[in-house]
């Protein structure tokens, strides 16, 4: 199982970054996906996450309405489009899955991001002007 983040870079208060988790071993078809961050000296928190079973998705509400998931099968990735990006959105994202635990079920808060066991490299994402 391998989770693979990337997108990540510099871009002024008010842009857009696409972020894309690539991934390998399992099927986006039976296993859900989601997207978290950790900015210094903070938890880590959900931002996002795409159920497998309904394509159902769930967001932080500090990202709703600013932040979209989609998925594609075929190149089995992942997408977080970021867009009005603000300075406190500066953290490094991740994307994670579990084979038990739904990253829904963390996002949504009922559980702790510590109940997910496959985890992919983060990509820095840094708003400033």
């Amino acid at each position: 199982v391998q989770l693979q983040a990337s997108g990540g870079g510099l871009v002024q208060p008010g842009g857009s970054l696409r972020l894309s988790c690539a991934t390998s071993g399992f099927s986006l078809y039976h296993f859900s996906i989601g997207w978290f961050r950790q900015a210094p000296g903070k938890e880590r928190e959900g931002v996002s996450c795409i159920s497998s079973s309904d394509g159902r998705t769930v967001y932080a509400d500090s990202v709703k309405g600013r932040f979209t998931i989609s998925r594609d099968y075929a190149k089995r990735t992942v997408y977080l489009q970021m867009n009005s990006l603000k300075p406190e959105d500066t953290a490094v994202y991740y994307c994670a899955t579990d084979f038990e635990t739904s990253p829904c079920t963390v996002v949504s808060g009922a559980a702790s991001y510590y109940r997910l066991d496959y985890w992919g490299k983060g990509t820095l994402v840094t708003v400033s002007s």
